[in-house]
């Protein structure tokens, strides 16, 4: 940590611009006590970010927010200075709309997408994506209609109507949602496409074009040394990337540089370094990272005590730290975030029931083999088996009549095959037709089973990947979410159970 106080930062022009952006998110009191502090040349911060989901989005982005707020409350006490949780809206200056524009909620046994309609027909950033504010309050009339009303649900749409009269764009109605989530725990929010926090940047900007060569070059060497000793990143980068993007006609386009240029990836625009030092110089705002240089970027604005990531984001920062030596920067600890699944009583129950280990469920590909065993387990009579057998029997009886045909014409030999495999068929169709019926009787009893595996293992993956926390405040209110952004989590282990 130490490294920290040799680095210097402009606290204050950066916590005038996190009271700004936070006021207009309605940020709580102990928001802005948090970003003063950030002033303090002792402070320092616990961050991580992720795109701004419709409603937050998929758990993993909760998941992340309480360990940074946790983590930044153990250190404090730990160190005896102020360590603040910060949660930079990492998304917001990309134009993926599909990724972040729906939840899932559940039907039944299953999960339904529902997706937020979209009227723009260019590839705009989250950031400067305005809401059609009628369309969205539809929107969430529909996905409130869809949950069980409780005692939460008038608070809910009262909040969220809130949230969408105030909010301006997609990144708004998330900041907004996010500081109601999680008020009185301090949590100060940056959008990463704000054009103020692009004016902070223009001096960074400027490293990494004028750095760009080492920078694509160390990238490049580390990725392809991880690949060779047998680790999979999701990120693909040769020696020409730029790890930039640029802004043309509300287009986002990514830059090369080619023989000294810079140049879009499909040649839609081109620029000498000087140009671009004058863009990075006079309209920052035009310009935004990539994978690669988002990090460095967050390095530069923050003293950084740890930053969280999830799995695919720890994999691509081990690829980073050639990049930040090239800009005389250190590389700060990465942390794995904290994975939860939330386990209802109800779901808990079926578990029970069934002799589950939830372990195994969340763990090892849900229910499905249970499900099949407890089901053939049903039958006094073993289907497959006798279904099997039977074959073997007509198999051995058909014998002596298909060696009759060898000595007869070529067509009755192939009749005496085709009847066999008719023969076959029918038997797997009885089988089929038997276990149809089981499937039939104990229908109410194996849809408890695909219960179980939506709830806490949906589509074979963990609950974290699909699951929205407005089914959650829906039915337990937020009370629950705050016990556990207090809740001093061993971050030895990455995975908890919390029971609802």
């Amino acid at each position: 940590m130490s490294d920290l106080y040799e680095v210097s930062f402009d606290r204050n022009a950066l916590a005038n611009t996190l009271i700004k952006l936070n006021q207009g998110w309605q940020a709580d009191q102990q928001t802005f006590e948090n970003i003063d502090k950030l002033r303090d040349p002792n402070s320092v911060v616990v961050i991580g970010g992720q795109q701004a989901g419709i409603l937050s989005g998929p758990l993993y982005t909760i998941n992340k927010i309480i360990s940074i707020i946790s983590f930044a409350k153990q250190q404090t006490i730990l160190l005896g200075i102020p360590v603040l949780p910060v949660f930079w809206i990492a998304g917001g200056e990309d134009h993926d709309y599909d990724e972040v524009n729906h939840v899932y909620l559940p039907d039944g046994t299953d999960l339904k997408k529902y997706a937020m309609g979209d009227h723009y027909t260019e590839r705009v950033s989250i950031s400067n994506r305005s809401l059609d504010k009628e369309d969205a309050v539809q929107w969430i009339n529909l996905i409130i209609r869809e949950l069980k009303e409780s005692t939460y649900t008038k608070k809910i749409v009262t909040n969220l109507e809130k949230h969408l009269k105030t909010a301006d764009t997609f990144v708004d109605f998330f900041a907004l949602f996010i500081h109601e989530l999680f008020a009185e725990t301090g949590l100060i929010l940056i959008d990463s496409d704000d054009k103020d926090v692009r004016q902070l940047e223009v001096s960074f900007f400027k490293d990494i074009i004028q750095n760009q060569p080492v920078i694509s070059q160390d990238v490049f060497q580390s990725l392809q040394t991880m690949k060779t000793n047998g680790y999979h990143v999701t990120v693909e980068a040769n020696e020409n990337d730029g790890h930039l993007f640029i802004k043309e006609n509300n287009e986002r386009i990514l830059l090369q540089k080619m023989n000294k240029i810079w140049v879009g990836k499909n040649n839609e625009c081109q620029y000498t370094e000087e140009e671009l030092l004058k863009i990075a110089t006079e309209t920052p705002e035009r310009l935004s990272n990539n994978v690669v240089t988002r990090p460095l970027m967050q390095e530069k604005l923050f003293p950084t005590l740890a930053f969280f990531a999830g799995p695919s984001e720890a994999a691509y920062w081990s690829i980073l730290k050639g990049s930040f030596h090239s800009l005389s920067m250190k590389m700060p600890p990465v942390l794995p975030r904290i994975s939860l699944t939330m386990v209802e009583q109800k779901v808990l129950k079926q578990i029970n029931r069934y002799n589950l280990s939830l372990t195994q469920v969340i763990n090892q590909g849900g229910v499905q083999s249970h499900r099949l065993n407890w089901l053939k387990s049903q039958s006094q009579a073993p289907v497959d088996e006798m279904a099997n057998q039977f074959k073997r029997m007509i198999i051995d009886g058909h014998g002596p009549m298909k060696e009759v045909t060898t000595h007869l014409s070529d067509d009755i030999s192939q009749f005496a095959d085709k009847n066999l495999e008719l023969l076959l068929k029918q038997v797997d169709h009885l089988a089929n037709r038997i276990n149809q019926e089981f499937k039939r009787k104990y229908a109410d009893h194996l849809n408890e089973f695909d219960f179980v595996q939506m709830h806490v293992n949906p589509f074979n993956g963990l609950q974290e990947r699909t699951w929205n926390i407005l089914y959650f405040l829906n039915i337990y209110g937020d009370d629950w979410l705050k016990d556990i952004s207090n809740y001093p989590f061993d971050w030895k282990k990455q995975h908890y159970v919390v029971y609802l």
